[in-house]
């Protein structure tokens, strides 16, 4: 098409003088005529047979019959024009163009971009390719340099993991996506950063406009969420999610090898005895040192978990015979065994192990990690620091296990408890002085239950706490109603579990037992076994202080099966031991050895001491000779109901 053909819309004496920019161009790209703001644009002197290819890359400006781009100069070392195209035919096109001064645009660009991401607290940077061409005053803040600098630097020193687009990809990529990425400060150090790119006015092709958001803090809390739904945050170990995942894909790996696994379920002994005595903070802190004891183990085969309390989970992979997993269950015990200190405390730990093996034990994850846990318990019922095997017939007791607790709640419900009294006599003066209270469980279908029968599972369950306080109540009501009948007073001997000596407030509700049963503080004497007495020295003695203050005598049952630390016997304001039943076997002569050493080791700490067990004559003619103080056992009398134990108070 010739100049002279063409038919203009403007006149040629108004459009030399338009302030806007504006060319006329063919389809072949010649630029057709132009007016005075134009060529002054382009930089363009020679104004005959010009092509608008050596300024701008026109070919995007044919694609559509309006066009509106940033488009940047390529005689101008970068320089961006504003360029609107209209085709006013086939053959030619209409520009209208305008000097793009990115700070004139910077809070336009920004204020569209901000009605798409509906945030203020971004930076924004305009760059074309890697290059940096403009960015406001946050993003300069957010990366620390000056902004002649970061103007003069590539996109990728400042983001690292930065990817550069083909022209493709950006054209046709998804501007709602966000990219995540690593920002780099003039200061080294490092943030993270979340880059959105977005289109003005469909000018992608030549510039990207991307705003910049600071999200480090959002992006830590989500690795907190993630690291809280596989790690346990106090002990930085797995946690039993993570652990079944594991254990699921070893067992997978495991059928296909024809391997054996095995599966460890771990538990602190009298954690919570502790934890209620001294407190959450120091039960923490003792968890994190088991947690540390745990990590020692770790290796390639194995892995290690913590479920919630004090329980916690080891696999190990690759298992050669059952041989190979209780010698990992020994060294993991012979670990706990060595004492730690916290807060000043030295303490012991035990802990009770339950292993089940893949796949003689459970085909699943879920049966593997029950069945250990039903070996544990059966440890810890029987044994304490020690391990336990699963075998068929775990499973069985446990059932009967569950089927006794419901019982036992229903015991306490209905008044199926019972007390029956062994009595206590002095060898000096042959008179009763002191009744043992004894629990007995008449049930009504299976008659009297012996107490190591349901005991031990009481105090797992915690019901002993409720059925301890009964047991502190009637005895208590029971001597005073002895006491009311006339009958010379005696001492009502009640034994305390770990759980119960542990509890808060054990002072405060024995004072309120005494005041609503009306007995004297003094006729009551709480037995505590020699290991309890021993596990946790400070607290032991505070309350054993405050009993005494009150008045209630207190004894250690047991003594000789534990530690029998002098130390502790000269400390403690105990006022009576009593001597194992196991030492009354007149068969070997070191009990007659021991026992002789106990009763002179309290007569010197100005202790009384009684002997239980007495069965025979010789038995208490060895005792009379060796001045203990005072005896109970069949040899006398049998644990009584009270109204067949009256006799007893009517011959005094």
């Amino acid at each position: 098409m010739s100049k002279e053909k063409i038919e203009f819309p403007i006149h040629d004496g108004v459009f030399i003088h338009l302030k806007d920019a504006i060319l006329f161009v063919d389809d072949q790209g010649t630029i057709i005529k132009g007016n005075n703001a134009a060529f002054s644009l382009l930089a363009i002197s020679d104004r005959d047979d010009l092509s608008i290819f050596h300024y701008m890359d026109f070919a995007l400006l044919m694609e559509d019959k309006e066009k509106h781009l940033l488009m940047e100069l390529k005689k101008e070392d970068g320089k961006l024009v504003e360029v609107k195209s209209v085709r006013i035919d086939d053959s030619l096109y209409c520009l209208i163009m305008s000097d793009l001064s990115i700070q004139d645009k910077t809070e336009e660009v920004k204020t569209y971009i901000k009605q798409l991401t509906h945030d203020s607290e971004e930076g924004m940077v305009i760059y074309n390719e890697d290059k940096v061409l403009d960015c406001d005053q946050t993003f300069v803040n957010m990366f620390g340099y000056e902004k002649e600098t970061i103007t003069k630097m590539n996109l990728t020193e400042l983001v690292r993991e930065y990817k550069d687009y083909e022209l493709n990809q950006v054209m046709y990529k998804d501007f709602s996506e966000s990219m995540i990425y690593t920002g780099m400060r003039k200061n080294g150090s490092t943030f993270h950063l979340e880059m959105i790119e977005q289109p003005y006015n469909n000018f992608g092709a030549i510039i990207r406009v991307a705003i910049i958001k600071d999200i480090t803090e959002r992006v830590e809390n989500e690795r907190r969420i993630e690291f809280m739904a596989f790690y346990d945050e106090l002990t930085d170990l797995p946690n039993r999610n993570f652990f079944m995942k594991v254990l699921k894909e070893a067992l997978t790996e495991a059928k296909k090898a024809n391997e054996m696994l095995a599966v460890y379920f771990i538990d602190l002994d009298y954690f919570k005895e502790i934890n209620d005595t001294l407190g959450y903070e120091f039960g923490d802190k003792l968890l994190k040192v088991c947690g540390e004891k745990l990590k020692s183990f770790l290796q390639t085969d194995t892995f290690i978990a913590r479920t919630s309390g004090d329980e916690f989970l080891i696999l190990q992979k690759h298992t050669k015979n059952k041989h190979d997993a209780i010698k990992l269950a020994e060294e993991v015990i012979s670990e706990f065994e060595k004492p730690v200190k916290i807060d000043g405390y030295e303490l012991f730990i035990s802990i009770s192990i339950g292993i089940s093996v893949f796949p003689q034990n459970g085909l699943t994850e879920h049966d593997l990690i029950k069945h250990a846990d039903s070996a544990m318990y059966v440890t810890k019922e029987h044994h304490r620091s020690s391990y336990k095997l699963f075998e068929p017939s775990i499973s069985e007791n446990f059932k009967n296990m569950l089927t006794m607790e419901s019982e036992l709640r229903k015991a306490l419900a209905h008044e199926q408890f019972e007390l029956h009294y062994q009595p206590q006599k002095d060898l000096g003066s042959g008179k009763i002085v002191g009744i043992e209270a004894l629990l007995r469980w008449n049930h009504p279908v299976n008659g009297y239950i012996p107490p190591d029968e349901f005991i031990s599972l009481a105090e797992k369950t915690g019901l002993i706490i409720d059925i301890g306080e009964w047991v502190l109540k009637e005895a208590c009501k029971q001597n005073k109603a002895w006491q009311d009948k006339g009958y010379e007073p005696v001492i009502v001997g009640v034994n305390l579990s770990a759980k119960q000596f542990n509890q808060k407030g054990l002072v405060e509700n024995i004072e309120s037992i005494l005041e609503q049963t009306g007995l004297d503080a003094r006729y009551l004497e709480l037995e505590i076994t020699e290991s309890m007495a021993m596990s946790n020295e400070d607290y032991i003695i505070h309350t054993m202080k405050r009993l005494r203050k009150l008045g209630v005598l207190v004894s250690i049952d047991d003594f000789g099966t534990g530690y029998s630390s002098l130390r502790y016997l000269s400390i403690f304001p105990v006022t009576k031991l009593k001597i194992d039943k196991m030492f009354m076997d007149d068969n070997q002569k070191q009990n007659q050895a021991i026992v002789k050493s106990i009763i002179h080791m309290s007569h010197s700490l100005n202790m009384k001491v009684i002997a239980e067990g007495v069965e025979t004559i010789e038995q208490l003619s060895f005792l009379e000779s060796e001045k203990c103080d005072e005896v109970q056992g069949f040899y006398f009398s049998k644990p009584l109901p009270p109204a067949q134990l009256t006799k007893f108070f009517q011959v005094q």
